[in-house]
């Protein structure tokens, strides 16, 4: 049964469709004397047997052997009798589509110098518009057959992620040089990106990389080792850990209760445990400075305390007549120095 479309047109309240096709399914039949109306911002493709023919741009148009000639040409004119006609209608949004997003829906695995294999999960936006509405519809709807716009979207994401792998293995080899690089790599992508969204009709406006990230657990054992770097040593870390959750558990509603001793006598408990821990740990980074006053002084060789005026090391036998230590921290100093090298005091 034929549907003959004598008014042709599609309003998109939201604006956000990027090709609405009429009609939705099969083929529409169209007369010559049909009404096309087209609105601004908007072209009309006609669609037949796979390829993107007349375009009209913005206005109502009144359909003429005149103004469909590759449509009759295909056809025959004047469609050698054969009238209404079968064609489909592509109605091609053109405003700029801004604010559009890109994401990763799994990580992309890469290889990192410092890191090893890691997982990144990278998100973004960009913005574009519809170029060349006849090669665009020839190209997403002849070629791939998507005309709805989550499919389109889709395709276009997977592009962009693509690309974006390939920069990454270019711009940087490790993932913690990435954040000063974000600049760089959304212009290097956009740069790759722009030929082939022109091969689809398109042109690429814009494109930003806002974040890359690790996998949480990754995360967090660079936390930690940034953690440990910070107190010295794991002994110390272990013990700054301990005396955090003592001090978190102490302030927990119920915490003290829990252990059997009452919310006051917890905190008090906690606070007490937590304030031994920290000051075990400054005892241990003022140790060489004690021992110096104490009168003692570490191996250069294999660090072990020594008396002061002890020509040999009492572990590993190192020549210690001679050498010269710094009164404040008990470093080794240089033949003819004036200042400590490690902590910077005047050398009497």
């Amino acid at each position: 049964m034929a549907r003959i479309f004598d008014v042709i047109e599609y309003f998109d309240p939201t604006g956000q469709e990027i090709v609405h096709r009429i009609p939705e399914q099969g083929s529409g039949d169209f007369r010559l004397g049909s009404q096309l109306i087209v609105r601004e911002s908007q072209a009309a493709v006609f669609f037949r047997d796979g390829k993107a023919l007349d375009v009209f741009g913005p206005g109502r148009h009144t359909l003429t052997t005149a103004n469909i000639p590759l449509l009759v040409k295909l056809i025959g004119a004047p469609f050698g009798g054969e009238t209404p006609f079968k064609a489909e209608v592509y109605f091609v949004n053109m405003r700029e589509f801004l604010d559009m997003k890109w994401g990763t829906k799994e990580p992309i695995t890469l290889r990192d110098s410092e890191l090893g294999i890691v997982r990144l999960r990278a998100h973004g936006r960009y913005s574009m518009q519809v170029a060349d509405p006849q090669l665009f519809v020839n190209k997403i709807v002849g070629t791939m057959g998507m005309y709805q716009t989550s499919q389109i979207e889709d395709y276009l994401r997977g592009m962009i992620l693509s690309w974006l792998t390939d920069m990454l293995g270019e711009t940087s080899k490790t993932i913690l040089d990435l954040p000063r690089l974000f600049t760089e790599l959304s212009a290097g992508v956009k740069a790759k990106l722009a030929d082939e969204f022109a091969g689809l009709g398109l042109a690429l406006k814009s494109f930003f990389v806002e974040s890359i990230s690790l996998p949480e657990e990754v995360q967090k054992m660079i936390d930690r080792g940034a953690g440990m770097r910070a107190v010295g040593d794991m002994d110390s870390l272990l013990k700054m850990d301990m005396a955090e959750s003592l001090r978190d558990m102490a302030t927990q509603p119920g915490g003290g209760e829990a252990s059997g001793v009452g919310i006051g006598a917890g905190l008090g408990m906690g606070a007490a445990i937590a304030q031994t821990l920290m000051s075990s740990m400054q005892q241990q980074k003022q140790a060489p400075g004690a021992a110096a006053a104490a009168g003692t002084f570490p191996c250069p060789n294999c660090g072990t305390p020594n008396p002061a005026g002890a020509k040999f090391c009492s572990n590993c036998g190192q020549k210690l007549e001679g050498t010269r230590f710094c009164s404040q921290c008990g470093a080794p100093l240089a033949p003819g120095a004036k200042f400590c090298s490690n902590c910077g005091a005047k050398v009497g």
